[in-house]
């Protein structure tokens, strides 16, 4: 299992993970979420040991990612699609690799086939490869040395339609064989149909952790007010997360009884309250992290 413990990252005064802490369990998908610069990069690349955290501690199996005797046997990892030689062909990247971490080399050829990259392509240099080509070469090398498990920063960007399908086909079959999967992507419909837990990171904080489910139920209610900026204002001082539809009303996080009770509190006459319709993953997302993307890219 993948164990992340109060993990921090510092960046002379700006702060890009600050106290991140979850779990992720063998025979799972876990979706990692978050809007840019909200820290998920960051976290990911210090589970694996490639940047120091400020404070906190990442373990894989109860070992930090760097006291691994032969990591690739252990964890396979796919944080940029890109980093590959550009002058090895696809078949030399998955051989040398091999070759480092002692997998028999039977081993390249059925990697190659599982992830759709033919006789042809294995021959071509990476420099050649597409996007989506090096996605899959990638894919490839994090499953050479049959890790039990898989850390995946955008695996399904430059994919085609039928290439994103067969690779949510892939991580579930992994995980149900027992294995652990950390995905990143901001492909959120992909995510909902291939993960089982959620964590949602916002401004290097994780705002909401748990099973899809769990996450997904709590949808929140529509709430529309005769005076619409300060019923929001009365929401928001309240600690009520809320969001606008494109219709001018809002969506709390929280139960209709407890916003009937702030809105009262403030005087703010409501004109509609009911349950929120089902957004999805896609909904919660935009609630979770409302107002933080732009902030935390412009810093």
């Amino acid at each position: 299992m993948i164990s992340v413990e109060h993990l921090t990252k510092r960046y002379g005064a700006h702060t890009a993970v600050d106290g991140v802490t979850f779990a992720c369990e063998p025979g799972t998908v876990t979706g990692f979420l978050g809007p840019n610069g909200a820290g998920k990069s960051t976290t990911m690349r210090m589970i694996c040991g490639l940047t120091p955290p400020s404070g906190g501690s990442a373990t894989v199996h109860g070992v930090p990612y760097r006291r691994l005797p032969n990591p690739g046997r252990e964890i396979g990892v796919l944080l940029d699609a890109s980093a590959q030689h550009p002058g090895r062909t696809g078949r030399e990247v998955l051989g040398l690799a091999a070759q480092t971490m002692g997998v028999d080399r039977r081993r390249v050829g059925e990697l190659l086939d599982l992830v759709g990259l033919n006789a042809t392509a294995a021959k071509r240099r990476v420099r050649a490869y597409s996007l989506g080509m090096r996605q899959r070469l990638g894919i490839a090398l994090a499953m050479l040395g049959d890790p039990r498990v898989l850390i995946l920063d955008e695996p399904a960007n430059g994919l085609d339609p039928e290439g994103i399908f067969w690779m949510r086909g892939v991580l579930r079959d992994f995980a149900d064989r027992g294995g652990t999967v950390l995905l990143s992507s901001h492909l959120l419909r992909e995510v909902e149909a291939v993960a089982d837990r959620l964590v949602v990171i916002g401004g290097g904080r994780v705002v909401a952790s748990g099973t899809k489910d769990e996450l997904l139920a709590g949808s929140g209610v529509r709430v529309r007010g005769l005076e619409p900026e300060k019923l929001e204002w009365a929401l928001t001082t309240a600690g009520v997360p809320v969001t606008r539809t494109a219709d001018g009303a809002l969506v709390a996080q929280a139960d209709a009884e407890t916003v009937g009770r702030v809105a009262a509190a403030a005087g703010a006459v409501l004109l509609e309250l009911r349950p929120a319709d089902d957004g999805g993953l896609e909904q919660l997302f935009l609630t979770l992290t409302a107002g933080r993307t732009v902030k935390e890219a412009v810093k």
